[in-house]
């Protein structure tokens, strides 16, 4: 017994040519839907993973007895200053 997709299910010998299937009897529905609504549950996912497994506040200031940050973070300053001057006239490119 098969049926045409496009029409509405029916008993036997009562089959309505003109009455369309209701929206959810279409799987393109289903697959549009389908995209987004897993979009947003995985989103949920996301921020209940993150929520459960914050990582732990780091504290700037230094363990007494250790060095002082401001020896191990120099490279990275002379670098970011060294970057953000302006070319010296007569320096070598």
């Amino acid at each position: 017994m098969s049926t045409s997709p496009h029409l509405s299910p029916a008993p036997a010998g009562q089959v309505d040519p003109k009455r369309p299937l209701p929206w959810w009897r279409f799987g393109m529905v289903w697959l549009v839907v389908s995209g987004p609504a897993l979009v947003v549950a995985a989103g949920f996912v996301t921020m209940a993973i993150a929520y459960r497994h914050a990582d732990a506040v780091v504290v700037e200031a230094p363990a007494p007895g250790t060095a002082p940050l401001a020896g191990a973070t120099a490279p990275a300053l002379q670098a970011r200053n060294h970057a953000a001057t302006p070319p010296q006239p007569g320096a070598v490119r």
